[in-house]
């Protein structure tokens, strides 16, 4: 009974502290932002920029007000998430399954992943104008640019993670006699999936640029589309109010990786966090 009490007094102080460790962090983050609109402002101030260099923070806090206040723009938005969500979830399932794949057979990887890093090293926005001839000006283009930047990242860390168990409890797998499934599914791919997860946060924020430059390269509606017309107006504080809602976009994105792994991965966590988000 006195260790069990014990050590729920150690639990609540770990996750005392962990909430202490939060709140702190936080308010740094906060106290960052803060000093970088400072900053800005004072550099607008300082060298009297015109507007439409860099326009102030204010502008840009009234075009978003503005922006975030029409229909419209909310269209906008949800068609550059769609083609990023759409085109995330197909290059990070086709990744993954290669990856897996190619772990398991090495022929593979010694025949087929030369070709697929010589393809990556190509740059998206010079086969951006073949993609929109091939599948038009449409949705289907700018998800198939968001599926190939979304690919190698999840594809690359995939084989790593599926290489990186340790010889010695594959071995006491093996003397205990696991079968080739099982040495996967309980060995290789656990140990895989913290480095999966690393490339599924780097595909999820390549999915936004994915998005943004096929509707660069050609289209008719997405945040990229009204961030080329609001060029053309030389509506600066338009485009940063765009720029803003993007990284917004973003964060949200790695806040949600950041969330499923935490509940998947549980196991690595420290045990103070584990008590909190459970």
């Amino acid at each position: 009974m006195t260790a069990t009490a014990g050590s729920a007094r150690e639990e609540r102080k770990a996750g005392a502290r962990w909430r202490l460790a939060m709140s702190n962090t936080t308010l740094l983050t906060v106290l960052t932002g803060i000093g970088i609109i400072a900053f800005w402002q004072a550099v607008v101030m300082i060298f009297r920029l015109p507007r439409i260099v860099l326009p102030p923070p204010a502008d840009v806090a009234v075009s978003l007000f503005q922006s975030l206040s029409t229909g419209r723009f909310y269209m906008h938005v949800g068609v550059t998430l769609f083609e990023a969500l759409t085109g995330f979830i197909i290059g990070t399932v086709l990744a993954f399954a290669l990856g897996i794949a190619i772990s398991l057979l090495p022929k593979l990887q010694r025949t087929f992943y030369p070709y697929i890093v010589a393809f990556e090293t190509l740059p998206k926005i010079s086969i951006a104008p073949i993609v929109l001839i091939w599948f038009g000006y449409g949705l289907t283009s700018k998800v198939v640019l968001t599926a190939l930047m979304s690919f190698f990242p999840v594809l690359a860390n995939t084989i790593a993670g599926m290489a990186a168990t340790p010889p010695e409890q594959r071995d006491l797998f093996v003397a205990f006699t696991a079968n080739r499934w099982q040495l996967f599914w309980k060995l290789n791919l656990p140990n895989a999936l913290p480095f999966i997860f690393v490339g599924i946060n780097l595909s999820a924020l390549l999915s936004v640029i994915g998005a943004i430059v096929g509707e660069f390269v050609g289209s008719k509606s997405g945040l990229g589309f009204l961030m080329l017309q609001r060029n053309f107006d030389l509506d600066m504080p338009g485009m940063f109010a765009i720029l803003i809602v993007l990284s917004a976009i973003g964060i949200v994105f790695h806040l949600l990786i950041q969330y499923a792994r935490r509940r998947l991965l549980f196991w690595l966590q420290p045990a103070d966090e584990r008590i909190i988000s459970a």
